[in-house]
């Protein structure tokens, strides 16, 4: 009777849950995330594999460790597409400065170099992108043609805005490279 008394209920664990979380991060693809959102959730993820991997885990490890990992998956956020927004700044850049007023050029160009600071922020949200593309995009329609005789159109040989252009595409693509290198 002494030992019938002594034994202990063994507390069964369920695991489910965990796993299916498990496996459902294990399936995505980091590249689709933005990278400090995606290393944020690693911890999450790596301490959720150890409690599956512990047999004596209890009940609470597996449920704080699968709540943690629940909260960092869903603090995932997915790259946006910034192809659109590249597409502006491209038919930005394509446009002839002297055919347009200085006062709504100005307005372009400013426009041009936010939208490519966006473009070229690794971490910039959909609304960044959304932000950036419809600013653009309004300072496109709001370009005033030069009328015959004006004298406020910026001159044909002023290389100043070419200049900046120029030097934020090396800049692109010196980022783009050590990016891949970094990738690598």
């Amino acid at each position: 009777q002494a030992a019938i008394n002594g034994l202990e209920e063994v507390e069964v664990v369920d695991k489910s849950l965990l796993e299916a979380m498990v496996n459902k991060v294990l399936g995505l693809e980091e590249d689709k995330y933005i990278s400090s959102t995606w290393n944020t959730m690693l911890p999450d993820l790596e301490a959720a594999q150890e409690v599956l991997g512990n047999e004596k885990a209890t009940q609470a490890e597996v449920d704080e460790a699968c709540d943690a990992l629940t909260r960092g998956y869903l603090n995932l956020r997915l790259k946006p597409n910034k192809d659109l927004l590249s597409s502006l700044i491209n038919k930005a850049n394509g446009l002839n400065s002297a055919s347009y007023t200085a006062k709504t050029w100005a307005v372009v160009a400013d426009e041009v170099i936010k939208a490519q600071a966006v473009l070229e922020d690794p971490e910039a949200s959909e609304a960044e992108v959304k932000a950036a593309e419809k600013a653009l995009t309004k300072a496109l329609e709001g370009l005033e043609p030069v009328k015959a005789g004006d004298t406020t159109s910026i001159k044909t040989g002023d290389n100043s805005l070419t200049g900046i252009f120029v030097g934020l595409t090396m800049l692109s693509l010196a980022g783009l490279s050590l990016l891949r290198r970094k990738e690598d």
